[in-house]
């Protein structure tokens, strides 16, 4: 295990009713809030109804961004800002998924930087300070909810890029399972297997001796196959729910990738460059790419790992045939997300060999478990036809 350091600055509310102690949260750091959402979902659910009254019981005053997209864009971040320096905005509450909060981390940083907003995700400036941001969840999926990443999209130039830093992470995340029993179940199954895509990056890594790091993984994938069917089954199991959103967070809260280079995450890049230019679901372009991305790196420095995957995550019996039993571990893996009755292939949701070539050749070399270039991303982009 390499050196690391960690710091968790984000307070966290998890369980039914803990956004009764929005108001007091809020008041530790503003009075003067950008309320963000997305499609209109909370409104539907009841969340809207009460944020606002918790919000005007306070007497704080705020305003509104609404109509956030699945892969955020930049033009909603440079909205955000708008309202946040025209009315001398000092928090955000950002109330949804992983794009409404990604969404709201950019426009944070975005409130102290002159320029355009996109120089943050060309990487030409730094986030130097962000107005204090609190969330309420209300997917699992991205586990955004504690760390200090962003993705956001420019539909534009057609990309959609990361933008990482210490001080867009959350204040405070309120994490209520019930809020999730609404999603549709398309999206439950995106956000199963965008968790577990979280959960496999940091898996295999290039770096050994991490017992503990890859036991915790382990347990997170174990946690969405055991209750990722329940909770489809049945939305308004909180058990399952509660489950599954704790497995989020902790998919991407930084400890399962402690020691270990953080993970490979060549698939999550391969996948970015597919949502960029068709607009699809994240975690349905992960649960597609991710059987294909494994067959392609399965060799000796691998095999292990797929090995214990196949034992400790899909039951499957050990034998001195590692081959066999890595190869059942990719076979199991893409029957998981087939049986949550989502796409495992681009053409099922309409993607052809017209822009492959284009996509792969984004990329010089990616990955640290096996170092991938234009070409073998066109392999892997082609065989998940």
């Amino acid at each position: 295990m390499k050196n690391f350091s960690i710091s968790f600055p984000t307070e966290i509310w998890f369980g039914k009713n803990q956004i009764n102690n929005l108001g007091r949260l809020i008041e530790s750091y503003g009075s003067k809030v950008l309320f963000t959402y997305g499609g209109g979902s909370i409104k539907k659910n009841g969340v809207y109804d009460r944020v606002v009254k918790i919000l005007e019981k306070k007497k704080l005053q705020f305003y509104e961004l609404s109509g956030i997209q699945p892969n955020p864009r930049i033009e909603s971040v440079r909205e955000g800002i708008k309202i946040c320096k025209d009315n001398n905005l000092d928090f955000i509450l950002a109330v949804g998924g992983g794009s409404v909060i990604d969404c709201s981390k950019t426009i944070a940083c975005g409130f102290y930087y002159d320029g355009d907003p996109w120089d943050f995700l060309l990487a030409k400036v730094r986030p130097q300070k962000a107005l204090p941001l609190g969330v309420i969840l209300t997917i699992s999926a991205t586990g955004t909810e504690t760390n200090g990443g962003a993705v956001i999209s420019n539909t534009k130039t057609q990309q959609k890029l990361t933008l990482m830093s210490p001080i867009l992470k959350p204040k405070f995340a309120i994490l209520d399972p019930t809020y999730t029993m609404t999603v549709p179940a398309y999206y439950t199954a995106a956000g199963i297997a965008d968790t577990m895509s979280h959960a496999f990056e940091q898996y295999f890594s290039s770096v050994q001796n991490t017992y503990l790091q890859d036991r915790l993984a382990e347990a997170v994938l174990k946690t969405c196959v055991e209750f990722g069917p329940k909770a489809l089954k049945e939305p308004n199991d909180y058990h399952a729910r509660s489950e599954l959103m704790w497995a989020s967070t902790l998919g991407l809260n930084q400890i399962l990738g402690l020691g270990k280079n953080f993970g490979d995450w060549a698939t999550h890049e391969i996948e970015h460059e597919l949502s960029a230019l068709y607009d699809i679901a994240h975690g349905i372009g992960l649960a597609i790419l991710t059987p294909h991305w494994m067959k392609y790196v399965l060799n000796d420095k691998t095999i292990d790992r797929f090995v214990n995957l196949a034992k400790n995550v899909w039951g499957v019996e050990e034998s001195n045939d590692k081959f066999a039993m890595a190869q059942e571990s990719i076979k199991r893996t893409q029957e998981f997300f087939k049986s949550l009755e989502i796409p495992t292939s681009l053409k099922e949701i309409n993607i052809g060999e017209e822009n492959l070539e284009k996509m792969a050749n984004r990329f010089k070399k990616i990955g640290l478990v096996k170092k991938l270039n234009n070409e073998d991303v066109l392999n892997i982009l082609r065989a998940a036809l």
